[in-house]
């Protein structure tokens, strides 16, 4: 319960894996090169066009790690002039490349339209100290926060970028293959137009089962960081099995492969986030995030109870991630489980049983009233209906 392969595709088994294996005969592990070297392959050129076709943008470019392709390409992006927004809790990708850009930050309440546009407004009428107009504005934002389980107010967040003329830089580690209809992340699943976000970032770790991550957009961006970025200048290219993973997990997921075992997923796992966040708030467990995000937040509170939790599940044989300081506050310690389509309602239910077990062992029931998701409401990430039992 504690994996982030939320569509089931990092199996040893199936169409997917026997993809990788004949690209391992084919290619080799690795390319030993960069990719403005010798190391630019047919798959990479393949997997980037795939992307962006994917995101509806113009262009993509893959890279192999994905922490940094958040903190080697906004450097290339924002630098001494130029005023970051971001999100008070962005992963610590995106807080490092924020730093070594050298530009201003200014951090905005988690989700709070109200305290990210006194940030626009001040940054318009006051400017920088040398009195000139910052070069660019660049809000960062994550589709869903990993440690939250919250999903962003993309639409209200675009409206603003709009409104002040900014950037939007949106991460979608999680959410991608994981959010919307399509499975093609919070754009998706807001039905919004994917180029009225400028740079539109995620991973392949989670959803796609592999490694690496993307950067997609305009064109003109993506010429830009191919010769601007330190991830394209000096990061050994993809290795080809990987890419060839995620190219068969996302033409799954697109329905190119001539079945419907992508869109399966994305409803399965819809229905299995929908059923364990609903079966976990009536047991009387407080948990965070949005109703339909597979991040889930489960409140230990007490510092103490990290690792007896962590260790009672795994008594239970039930993987799970344990988080404290300084991941959280203090005083906010939690256990995150990730739903995955890969979980039958039999595993939900054994996975339950348990997790409720070790919650009357260590008085994890905070809640003393039943509580009912509000679903109309898709951006209040803890707001419930409160009810007596």
């Amino acid at each position: 319960m504690g994996s982030y392969n939320y569509l089931g595709f990092a199996q040893s088994t199936g169409s997917c894996a026997d993809a990788s294996a004949q690209a391992l005969s084919q290619y080799g592990v690795g390319v030993c090169s960069t990719r403005q070297e010798i190391g630019n392959m047919d798959k990479h050129e393949e997997l980037e066009s795939l992307v962006a076709k994917f995101l509806g943008v113009e262009a993509a470019m893959t890279y192999g790690m994905g922490f940094a392709t958040n903190s080697m390409n906004i450097p290339a992006l924002v630098g001494k002039g130029c005023l970051i927004l971001s999100d008070e809790l962005n992963h610590a990708s995106l807080v490092l490349g924020a730093r070594l850009s050298g530009a201003t930050i200014r951090i905005f309440k988690h989700n709070k339209m109200q305290s990210l546009e006194k940030l626009l407004r001040d940054a318009i009428v006051q400017g920088p100290q040398t009195h000139r107009p910052w070069k660019k504005i660049l809000i960062l934002v994550e589709g869903i926060y990993s440690m939250e389980g919250s999903i962003v107010r993309l639409p209200e967040v675009i409206a603003l970028k709009k409104k002040y003329k900014a950037y939007l830089y949106l991460d979608e580690a999680h959410s991608i293959g994981a959010m919307g209809p399509n499975g093609r992340g919070v754009v998706d699943y807001f039905g919004l137009n994917p180029r009225d976000v400028d740079i539109m970032m995620g991973t392949f770790t989670k959803s796609f089962g592999s490694a690496g991550g993307y950067i997609g957009g305009s064109k003109v961006l993506i010429d830009y960081l191919r010769t601007h970025s330190h991830s394209a200048a000096y990061a050994t290219s993809m290795s080809p099995p990987l890419a060839q993973q995620i190219i068969s997990s996302m033409k799954c997921i697109m329905g190119e492969d001539g079945s419907s075992i992508g869109r399966k997923r994305i409803e399965q796992l819809a229905e299995n986030t929908r059923y364990f966040r609903r079966r976990l708030t009536e047991m009387g467990f407080i948990i965070y995030g949005n109703s339909d995000s597979p991040v889930v937040p489960l409140m230990l509170y007490m510092p103490a109870k990290i690792g007896a939790f962590g260790r009672e599940m795994l008594k239970r044989n039930i993987g799970v991630v344990v988080v404290g300081f300084p991941a959280t506050p203090i005083i906010e310690s939690r256990a995150r489980f990730c739903v995955s389509a890969a979980h039958t309602r039999d595993m939900l239910d054994m996975a339950l049983r348990e997790i409720s077990e070790v919650g009357d062992l260590l008085q994890l029931k905070y809640s003393r009233h039943h509580f009912v998701p509000l679903l109309d409401r898709p951006f209040d990430e803890t707001t419930y209906e409160e009810t007596e039992d």
